[in-house]
């Protein structure tokens, strides 16, 4: 099957484009930078990863060292952490209020590319349509209006957008690499150990791997008022004590 490349890429690459591939350490970041490689030339490819501090798996930035062939890699951070994030507001990152992306991720990677001095930019970021009903409506190229101002040409590209979770794997093996270790856990997600969008086989199986940062997250928890997952009206209001069965003590939490 071919390819669904815009037809817009094949010219960016003639005109000198930058490639930034945003990369998190998991899966989709990592067959989406080999599946960059098979269109654009190493030159004209770098990297950047938001690190998020203790929250994220603690040698994600190692695997991406490992994983991209040696190209540039930017390393950017936000001014506060998702915890302190927490903390200032009372509450957590929720579906419709995602500041954890926002604040942590897009705000200082846009902020890291611009300053890249770079005209012509293509943003190549991981998301797949697989993953919600959500995220198959977005647009996998459009040029941003909102980032192409002071004589830049932004656009925003989702390359691995049609991909199925199986043919992301066979890209990574077919590369000659692996998956990050996490994945060999049964953890599902990547990027923060702890998140909204993780089922609870993945929150359950990070407690286990992760106690301290788990009692972080249950003292939050206790201590705002709030829990971590939106209530459903199928499994109602649940805290991750609730969810994993892991139960912390109020010392040590």
């Amino acid at each position: 099957m071919t390819d669904p490349i815009p037809a817009e890429i094949p010219e960016l690459v003639k005109r000198g484009a930058l490639f930034v591939v945003n990369h998190s350490g998991g899966k989709d970041s990592q067959a989406m930078f080999h599946y960059i490689r098979r269109y654009v030339p190493d030159a004209q490819i770098i990297v950047v990863y938001a690190d998020l501090g203790e929250v994220v798996w603690a040698d994600a930035l190692e695997h991406i060292k490992a994983t991209t062939l040696g190209l540039p890699i930017l390393v950017c951070k936000a001014r506060r952490t998702l915890l302190q994030m927490v903390e200032e507001r009372g509450m957590f990152p929720s579906p419709q209020q995602r500041q954890c992306t926002s604040d942590l991720k897009r705000g200082p990677i846009e902020r890291t590319i611009r300053q890249t001095g770079r005209k012509l930019i293509v943003n190549c970021m991981g998301l797949r349509a697989q993953e919600s009903s959500s995220r198959a409506k977005v647009n996998p190229f459009a040029f941003s209006t909102r980032n192409s101002k002071a004589g830049r040409e932004w656009y925003d590209w989702l390359p691995i957008h049609h991909l199925l979770v199986e043919e992301v794997f066979q890209i990574i093996a077919d590369a000659g690499q692996e998956a990050h270790r996490i994945y060999k856990t049964g953890m599902r997600r990547f990027s923060c150990c702890f998140c909204i969008y993780a089922s609870d086989e993945d929150h359950t199986i990070a407690a286990g791997l992760n106690p301290p940062l788990y009692r972080t997250y249950v003292g939050l928890e206790r201590k705002t008022g709030q829990v971590m997952m939106m209530p459903s009206k199928a499994k109602g209001r649940r805290t991750l004590e609730d969810i994993t069965g892991i139960r912390v003590d109020a010392e040590t939490a």
